[in-house]
């Protein structure tokens, strides 16, 4: 398991910024319990592992215009590697798509798509998206209201999973 080269200090700072991630080191060495160069130190070795991969602003997507939410599964043609890998470049170009997995299943991946309006989203729908390459079908379910969206992972749920293994 990944989470044994992690300490119950590296763990707090995880979901501390997980939570906040604009407190200053100050703060967060303060809620973590150590001082602020080692503190400073060990959130550096956290983003060099990988364990942080960046860090963003939550911003409110209908404030700022974007009152259409899709969910778009995506059937190919084909799962070739090259394939997966040739759709997956391509979400990546296109504005409109936020989030895109490959799944195991009916589908081979769920495309988590933002747009102005449904008018946008069908342009983009029906020019882009549907005229891909190795596209086979396309179903989309249009989001009417989210009940949670929560970045990140559980830490409550990690702790009691190493003590559990302790």
């Amino acid at each position: 398991m990944v989470t044994t080269r992690l300490d119950d200090i590296d763990r707090k700072i995880l979901a501390e910024l997980q939570a906040d991630g604009r407190m200053t080191n100050v703060e967060l060495a303060k809620r973590v319990g150590i001082s602020a160069p080692p503190c400073l130190r060990r959130v550096r070795t956290l983003e060099e592992t990988g364990y942080i991969t960046g860090y963003h602003a939550e911003v409110n997507s209908r404030e700022l215009g974007f009152e259409v939410q899709v969910f778009a599964m995506v059937g190919l043609d084909s799962q070739a590697e090259t394939e997966l890998r040739a759709f997956e470049e391509r979400c990546r170009e296109w504005p409109l798509v936020r989030e895109c997995h490959m799944l195991n299943g009916e589908v081979d991946f769920i495309l988590k798509c933002v747009a102005p309006d449904l008018s946008s989203f069908q342009q983009f729908l029906t020019g882009e998206l549907l005229t891909t390459p190795n596209v086979a079908s396309v179903k989309t379910s249009l989001v009417i209201r989210g009940a949670k969206d929560e970045p990140g992972v559980p830490f409550d749920v990690l702790e009691e999973r190493m003590n559990r293994t302790a």
